[in-house]
């Protein structure tokens, strides 16, 4: 038998026979892992078994490769505190949606889970959550291997005037190297830069440069709707 225990967040849950449920949930150490909830569909359960709640899991298997199952403490719950708040939710979901697509099973992402935890717990604080949230994909394509190099034009080697960013490479352009391929490049906000801001339309053009290699990762899979709907609200 084998048996770990540790703390992470809720990605997803969904039905399963009688009266349990499926859920994925992000640790540490573990990385993404699913499990069998006993009784996780039930009244009393479900409303724990929320995107983005923290919880106290212990998983046990009688062999590595099999599904699992999960026994569950609640220690907070997210979704229930953003409810109020269209936005957040929508970031909360498209986190826990692209997260659940994206990470391969079973393999440790300690920077990542940490990056996550904080952008939750941000939602919940303050309405400035939005370029911590940009900044938490530029994380998720760097753990994926689609990481962007922002840092030097690819073209020319400056470190200013950076405006574009290569689909092919994901690396940053500027605008005397982009020349007549100006078109063909991708736009790059100041938000997309470390220490940079930018307002919420900024950021969403950020979101549009960050969803084409998101798109890359996903394959044949579709992105969470909620991430499309968050672009669309910080681009009014």
């Amino acid at each position: 038998m084998i048996e770990w225990r540790d703390e992470g967040v809720l990605l997803v849950a969904r039905p399963h026979g009688e009266g349990s449920a499926i859920i994925e949930v992000l640790t540490a150490t573990h990385g993404r892992t699913a499990g069998v909830v006993r009784g996780g569909a039930s009244r009393k359960m479900a409303p724990h078994l929320q995107p983005g709640a923290q919880l106290d899991v212990t998983w046990k298997a009688r062999l590595e490769d099999h599904l699992g199952s999960y026994t569950v403490e609640p220690i907070r719950s997210r979704a229930a505190t953003l409810m109020s708040d269209r936005r957040a939710l929508l970031g909360l979901q498209s986190v826990c949606g692209l997260l659940s697509r994206l990470l391969p099973e079973r393999e440790e992402a300690p920077d990542l889970y940490q990056d996550t935890t904080q952008l939750f717990d941000l939602m919940a604080a303050t309405d400035a959550w939005p370029l911590a949230y940009l900044r938490w994909e530029l994380s998720l394509l760097e753990t994926l291997g689609y990481g962007l190099d922002l840092s030097t034009c690819a073209v020319t080697g400056a470190t200013e005037g950076l405006v574009y960013v290569s689909p092919k490479s994901g690396r940053a352009v500027s605008e005397k190297g982009a020349g007549e391929w100006a078109s063909k490049l991708l736009p790059m906000p100041k938000a997309l830069l470390p220490g940079q801001e930018g307002p919420d339309s900024e950021i969403s053009e950020g979101l549009e440069t960050t969803g084409f290699f998101m798109a890359k990762a996903l394959g044949d899979r579709e992105a969470p709707d909620a991430r499309r709907r968050l672009r669309d609200l910080l681009a009014r």
